[in-house]
């Protein structure tokens, strides 16, 4: 099947599928990457929360959430399954992210918060390092910030 591409509020998304988005930020995030922290943070279900995914069929291969904070927007929770790296899943799913965030809130910045390995990535998507470097979990990290058209 070919990979497609969703968006959605929690509440809108069917019980099996939300299921899957969770365990594949479980695994990539507290088993993978041995980040003990609280995943399931609440802001998910926040009003204005949006989540994205990949699938093939039934399988969840990428998915990240797009929050409104009060004065921009925010991409984070990207994860891709193993599996389904280097195919550019995760690029077309980000694409998408960006293009939804100018879509709902086109004069607003975009923010978020790279491991520091992937910073170079989010550049392709016009992000740029926006702070001093920080440690969350003990891995390395970056703020980013893609400005708002006509910053």
């Amino acid at each position: 099947m070919p990979v497609t591409y969703h968006r959605a509020t929690a509440a809108d998304i069917a019980p099996e599928t939300l299921y899957r988005m969770l365990w594949l930020r479980l695994r990539v995030f507290v088993v993978e990457q041995r980040a003990a922290y609280p995943e399931l943070d609440g802001r998910d279900i926040e009003s204005g929360a949006e989540l994205m995914w990949a699938s093939d069929g039934d399988e969840v291969l990428s998915t990240l959430r797009i929050l409104r904070d009060p004065a921009q927007m925010r991409i984070g929770r990207v994860a891709t399954d193993a599996a389904a790296r280097g195919r550019g899943i995760a690029a077309e799913l980000m694409r998408l992210a960006v293009a939804r965030c100018e879509e709902r809130e086109p004069g607003l910045p975009i923010v978020l918060d790279a491991q520091s390995q992937l910073a170079d990535w989010y550049a392709r998507f016009g992000f740029e390092v926006s702070g001093p470097a920080f440690s969350e979990d003990d891995i390395p990290h970056v703020p980013m910030r893609r400005p708002a058209l006509g910053d």
